[in-house]
């Protein structure tokens, strides 16, 4: 085996685990976006602003969420091969454990913009 494919070899598996990350990813956004829009049709249109600040963890997770989602969509904006990740990631534990670990972290960044909700009554 050469240098050039021993080098191959060694990114390989990292790669997929990156790819598999991000379009899960992407997946997870796309599912919490469904679910949160409107039919309202003047809404519809409107650029929603992202805030950090929500009145509760649930909301914040959202956020964290629709965070992750961004990044990826962002990163990578070709929706096709987006979607055709979908196959690599859904059948491996190690990227769905990767994607939680993406929200997690967005939750926590969230959670401090908030004080941890410690105002709440």
């Amino acid at each position: 085996m050469n240098r050039n494919e021993n080098a191959n070899s060694k990114h390989t598996p990292y790669m997929k685990y990156i790819i598999a990350t991000i379009a899960l990813v992407f997946s997870l956004g796309m599912i919490a976006l469904a679910t949160t829009q409107t039919d309202e049709p003047e809404k519809k249109h409107e650029k929603s602003q992202l805030s950090l600040i929500t009145d509760t963890p649930e909301e914040g997770f959202q956020v964290a969420i629709n965070l992750a989602r961004k990044g990826v969509t962002e990163t990578q904006t070709d929706r096709e091969i987006l979607f055709a990740l979908r196959e690599v990631y859904a059948t491996d534990p190690d990227a769905l454990i990767a994607s939680s670990q993406v929200i997690a972290i967005h939750f926590q960044t969230v959670a401090a913009a908030n004080n941890y909700w410690r105002d709440m009554e």
